[in-house]
């Protein structure tokens, strides 16, 4: 019996291509014989035993020791590189030769944060500007990273990448455009839109949900989802500093809510819909104290809709049945099947 670790396995090695093991898994679909790996069921490839939290351990421990060392007999800055060389050489052997899911994630988020770090701190020491020493860090950190994706691969990478694009990209336009510091909210919307955009497209490749492409588009969507939420709820009132909530407030919550359900739905995808999950809860619990309901009113809030959301989980595969099987053929055709 194989499985999809298996697979990806043998594809990393060399074994077989990418587009032999698809067709495979489609082959063994028809057969009945496919993984129990459902595309409705969004998995992705976090942890594959307890020796991957025993590694991460294991290298938490070795970094922390490394850059404390370092930075007690360096600069500052030299701790965080140490840091990065270490993440990259770990990398070569647990994500290159082990290919484990989790540690290659962590040492991923750390070699992409001490690259950061080293730059924003030795930067310190030149005469420049804040938002130009953000502008090169963040510019540096994606370079880096697109460098260790070329190299290993892990799907988090593009999405820690994006992010660090997104940042040059917002520094850049406030330092050039003074202005656009009023227009926080919006560049921070359009931010998101392109990264759901790219996260489609790695989705599209796809379909099946088989590969660690579909991996790539789940951290996309993760980091997507509180770029385009955000800005949309913090334009509504919620979190703009009042402890309160109006009736219309909280209706608008519900239906942009309802419509971010929708399209979660839609693109089989529940990231947008934990998101914008904090939102709702708050406007909920603000409107009930409105009310007087000041003791309970969290607890009364996330009763409701976690009890909505429950239902919504166990139901999920014929609830989005129901509702894809009303759109257009076009738009059909461009949206994961449904299992």
């Amino acid at each position: 019996m194989y499985n999809d670790e298996d697979l990806s396995s043998a594809i990393a090695a060399g074994i077989l291509s990418e587009s032999t093991a698809t067709a495979f898994r489609i082959h063994a679909a028809g057969r009945g014989s496919a993984p129990a790996n459902e595309p409705d069921e969004e998995n992705i490839r976090l942890i594959t035993s307890f020796n991957d939290i025993f590694v991460v351990i294991a290298c938490a421990l070795l970094l922390v020791s490394v850059g404390w060392i370092v930075n007690s007999l360096a600069a500052d800055w030299a701790g965080f590189l140490a840091v990065a060389i270490v993440s990259w050489g770990l990398a070569e052997f647990f994500t290159r030769r082990r290919h484990m899911a989790l540690p290659s994630i962590i040492l991923l988020l750390t070699f992409a944060a001490s690259v950061f770090l080293t730059h924003t701190l030795l930067l310190q020491n030149i005469s420049i500007s804040w938002l130009n020493g953000m502008l090169i860090s963040a510019s540096v950190t994606a370079a880096a990273t697109w460098f260790h994706w070329r190299r290993f691969r892990v799907p988090i990478s593009v999405a820690v990448g994006s992010a660090a694009v997104s940042v040059s990209a917002v520094v850049y336009l406030m330092d050039s455009l003074p202005a656009a510091r009023n227009w926080v909210d919006v560049l921070t919307w359009l931010l998101g839109a392109g990264i759901f955009v790219l996260a489609m497209r790695w989705d599209s490749t796809d379909p099946l949900r088989r590969t660690y492409r579909s991996d790539v588009a789940f951290w996309l969507h993760l980091l997507a989802a509180p770029l385009l939420v955000h800005p949309v709820f913090i334009s509504l009132g919620v979190y703009g500093g009042s402890t309160s909530a109006s009736l219309l407030q909280t209706s608008a919550v519900v239906v942009l809510y309802f419509l971010i359900a929708l399209a979660s739905l839609a693109i089989d995808r529940r990231a947008l819909m934990v998101s914008a999950l904090a939102y709702v809860l708050y406007a909920f619990n603000a409107l009930l104290k409105n009310y007087g309901v000041v003791e309970l009113g969290f607890a009364i809030a996330a009763l409701g809709i976690g009890f909505t959301l429950v239902l919504l989980s166990a139901f999920w595969r014929q609830t989005r049945a129901q509702i894809v099987k009303r759109f257009p053929a076009k738009l059909q055709a461009a949206l994961p099947s449904i299992r």
